[in-house]
């Protein structure tokens, strides 16, 4: 038997232990590189996983909760401490980027085709007064914090199989929005394959198994198989910034938030924001069995979506905003954790069994997807700071309305404004003019003396 036959056999015998032989309906079709592509797929597959995540699926989406002792995770305020106490929190911050002890990761696999654009999300413009992109106004904010910090941050970006020549090209075409090259750092985030309504894993051609990106749960693997953590360790990082791309008010390695959680005992901090109203789509924290959880809010229990503190507050109130700092020692621990698989429909093209192409306009099927707070258990507690979400939080999810692009850029002109009567500019004087300020100028809203405000035209 030639090692064709061979593979062959060894692909049909983890078919049949899943019930997945239909990958191999086209085989005979196939020329011999189309074969060897196909076969080479099947085997890679982690068909374990799959059907582990279909029956926990089948079983109830809510079911990972079923028996478990929920408790709200309480978090601390900035307004709690005193000037002193933030000072002090904010120099042992900055004393951490001064050494080179802290990176950046931002998780940017996906598309933006929600949004009507086809690219990745970062590369996605919110229609600012400057034209600039997501990336940009990441990059600058880092460029700002390392001439400050005398000290370069590295920057991970993760991307997806399906838009990781498409980022890097776009960084290229805009030479690295003046990031020091060698100090950014592309890595690919892992594939899962997408299944049908029965737990069927679906096929893109006749030679390919359809993938879709595994979630951001995939990230500290990732960075371990793509030789990124050996980056960190080599830099001698110690904390790593994690973020999405898709928040325009995200203040990237943000100096108060590393001083107060390197000045806590714990490897993992978060910050959150007060959900607006009980069905806001976001996870809320809480201690699960207590242990430091997320609940996704596709599966929070009524009971707990509208609980009631003694104030008449909402009980599980702090919302997950995907802002997070990790101990780099934590990181290696859990890059070697199994995270479970969640399945979310999607629409997703495919073949069909006469190997027709379907292009659905609804969702048809499901990509299976763990979640980096699934991490938190393994922390045994962690620190969440409750930020305000006009200041930090303007995500960009939706083609119009709440979490859109006009919204974002609304949030963040907006807050460009409170930085600017908070330097003494009235608002006779700003009138109804819309100003942006240039992560470049100013980070936070500090910096802005009579000389800037003037090159602003104020």
């Amino acid at each position: 038997m030639d090692t064709m036959d061979t593979r062959k056999e060894e692909a049909q015998m983890l078919l049949s232990r899943y019930g997945q032989e239909h990958l191999l309906r086209y085989y005979d079709e196939l020329d011999d590189a189309s074969r060897r592509k196909l076969i080479s797929g099947i085997i890679q597959l982690d068909l374990q996983a799959v059907e582990q995540a279909w029956q926990r699926w089948k079983d109830s989406p809510a079911q990972s909760l079923a028996g478990m002792e929920l408790a709200p995770l309480q978090a601390s305020s900035w307004d709690e401490y005193t000037e002193e106490e933030r000072e002090r929190y904010a120099s042992a911050g900055w004393s951490l980027l001064e050494q080179g002890k802290v990176g950046a990761i931002v998780v940017a696999g996906g598309q933006g085709s929600r949004l009507g654009y086809e690219g990745p999300k970062g590369a996605y413009d919110i229609g600012l007064p400057s034209g600039k992109s997501l990336f940009q106004l990441q990059a600058e904010r880092l460029i700002h914090l390392s001439e400050k910090a005398g000290k370069p941050i590295a920057w991970y970006i993760m991307t997806s199989p399906e838009n990781h020549e498409q980022t890097v090209r776009f960084f290229e075409q805009h030479h690295y929005f003046g990031y020091p090259r060698e100090h950014c750092t592309f890595f690919v985030q892992g594939a899962m394959p997408a299944i049908d309504e029965h737990g069927k894993i679906l096929m893109s051609a006749k030679d390919e198994i359809c993938l879709a990106p595994s979630g951001n749960g995939d990230c500290f693997a990732a960075l371990k198989r793509t030789g990124a953590l050996l980056d960190m360790k080599r830099r001698g990082l110690e904390w790593l910034f994690y973020y999405n791309v898709d928040n325009a008010l995200v203040r990237v390695a943000d100096p108060l938030f590393i001083g107060a959680a390197a000045s806590h005992p714990f490897p993992v901090a978060a910050k959150s924001v007060d959900k607006l109203y009980p069905e806001e789509p976001v996870g809320i924290f809480c201690y699960r069995n207590g242990l430091p959880s997320v609940v996704e809010y596709t599966v929070i229990p009524e009971e707990v979506m509208y609980a009631k503190d003694d104030q008449g507050r909402l009980l599980y109130r702090q919302g997950h905003i995907s802002i997070q700092l990790f101990r780099l020692d934590f990181i290696e621990k859990a890059a070697d954790l199994n995270l479970p698989y969640e399945l979310a429909r999607k629409k997703i093209r495919h073949i069909d069994a006469s190997g027709a192409l379907i292009n659905p306009s609804e969702p048809n099927a499901y990509k299976m997807e763990c979640f980096v707070f699934d991490f938190y258990p393994a922390a045994g507690d962690m620190t969440v700071w409750k930020v305000r979400r006009e200041e930090e939080f303007a995500p960009v999810k939706n083609r119009e309305g709440d979490d859109s692009p006009d919204s974002a850029r609304l949030l963040l002109l907006e807050h460009h404004r409170k930085w600017l009567i908070a330097a003494g500019v009235t608002t006779e004087r700003l009138g109804d003019r819309q100003v942006e300020i240039s992560p470049l100028v100013s980070y936070a809203g500090e910096g802005l003396t009579q000389d800037v405000l003037r090159s602003l035209g104020i």
